[in-house]
């Protein structure tokens, strides 16, 4: 009785072995990729420089620095508004950077295989 599916001789096909070391070698790509994104850092401004954070890749926030122009007890709203948008501006900073080397490392074909990115 013949076996039904599988591959002559029980082995892989060429281009299946091929295609799973392409996946291999991706995903240490993407390994090192994200390392690399970790030991980074992300400044940005808001109000004209007067609010500045610096993020790390991993999106952690390392440095708020303050003008003193900017710190008056009597506008603590505009002051919190300023840190909000310098620390977004930020993470957008490390995202498109993010987006860009996994865009480059996949070939464009990103979250085109579901599950995979």
């Amino acid at each position: 009785m013949a076996k039904r599916g599988g591959f002559p001789g029980g082995g892989m096909p060429g281009n299946m072995a091929n295609l799973m070391k392409q996946a291999q070698k991706m995903q240490r790509q993407m390994e090192e990729q994200a390392k690399e994104m970790e030991s980074k850092e992300f400044t940005a401004t808001a109000g004209g420089g007067a609010v500045e954070v610096t993020i790390s890749g991993k999106r952690e926030v390392l440095k708020v620095k303050l003008d003193e122009e900017v710190v008056d007890p009597d506008d603590i709203e505009m002051l919190e508004d300023l840190i909000v948008a310098a620390v977004n501006e930020a993470l957008r900073k490390v995202e498109e950077e993010s987006g860009a080397a996994m865009s480059k490392l996949t070939g464009g074909m990103g979250g085109g295989i579901p599950g995979m990115f």
